[in-house]
């Protein structure tokens, strides 16, 4: 049996065993007989209901929101051919984090939040798009100029905005900019996208092979990279505004899962791409388990997890490849 299979079957068995850690760890643990009579409706107390109200739908919107950045930083290092490159860089989660806050000082429901900060990613990605090309062609390196100088724009607006705010809505921003997924109670539509994504990615899996030995090879062996640069960068950045959208900014899993992946299993997207839903899901699990339990009853924003678990790995992985 080949490494990348092995791989692959171990990530089948992770993902699960993540999500049972996930329904049984909190404020308030749960012994494995409770949970399989809370799974199967047989208990009706206490249990069932942390289980299937609270901790469920928050644990499935954590699969979901991981296997979205991780899948689309895989799909974004391939098209600025940058093994370090992440789904933020793009501005995308700026411009979702200023429509979010802009929403937050007008007292918006939860329902307008999610709204504005899909349009706020969605606005982000057009500005960045437009102003990366030149006559009818872009190339990476100006796309990533230009995401990062937009991404600066952003920055100083939401700094600007918290500047501004009220005192007693200013917690609750810095949550949703660190990563929060404690309003993150309907998993269905973050599941489904990533599901949908998946599969468009794995159609395109030949030709991101072929895209990342080099837009001449590609084109020489008949496929068209100007449209698959196109392709992806629509996905990646549908996939990153859906996540920023469920969860608010989740650094570093976009970064570092896409990187392991490659260092263990090689580069064929065939087999990476469905890696970086499980592994990328399985991470932001676990992290949110522990961001809800580590100082239980108080929870942390899962994106002050995944930044102590992230840097110092990308710290390693930066060394190793230099």
């Amino acid at each position: 049996m080949s490494r990348r299979l092995l791989l692959t079957l171990a990530l089948l068995l992770a993902a699960p065993l993540s999500l049972l850690y996930a329904l049984s760890h909190g404020s308030l643990t749960i012994s494995p007989a409770e949970l399989w009579q809370a799974i199967h409706g047989t208990d009706t107390g206490m249990a069932q209901s942390v289980i299937l109200e609270l901790r469920l739908p928050r644990a499935a919107s954590a699969f979901a929101v991981g296997g979205l950045l991780a899948l689309s930083g895989a799909l974004l290092q391939v098209l600025l051919r940058n093994p370090l490159a992440d789904p933020y860089v793009l501005g995308i989660s700026g411009g979702a984090s200023v429509a979010v806050l802009l929403s937050m000082l007008a007292g918006l429901s939860t329902v307008w939040l999610r709204g504005n900060a899909f349009f706020g990613a969605l606005l982000s990605m057009v500005l960045v798009f437009g102003l990366s090309r030149t006559g009818n062609a872009w190339t990476q390196s100006r796309l990533l100029l230009t995401g990062v100088v937009i991404a600066a724009g952003w920055g100083a607006i939401i700094s600007l905005i918290l500047a501004m705010a009220p005192g007693a809505q200013v917690q609750g921003m810095l949550f949703w900019l660190l990563g929060d997924l404690s309003y993150a109670t309907k998993p269905a539509l973050g599941l489904a996208l990533l599901l949908i994504g998946l599969v468009i990615s794995l159609w395109f899996a030949r030709p991101l092979n072929l895209l990342a030995r080099g837009e001449t090879v590609a084109a020489s062996l008949g496929e068209n990279p100007a449209r698959l640069r196109f392709v992806v960068y629509i996905l990646s950045s549908l996939l990153t505004a859906v996540a920023v959208t469920l969860a608010g900014s989740v650094g570093f899993v976009g970064l570092i899962i896409p990187h392991i992946l490659r260092l263990t299993g090689g580069s064929d997207h065939r087999f990476l791409l469905p890696n970086c839903v499980l592994l990328g899901g399985s991470f932001l699990v676990m992290a949110d388990t522990l961001a809800r339990s580590w100082v239980a009853p108080m929870t942390l924003p899962v994106g002050v997890l995944t930044a102590l678990l992230g840097v110092p790995v990308f710290l390693y992985l930066l060394a190793r490849a230099r």
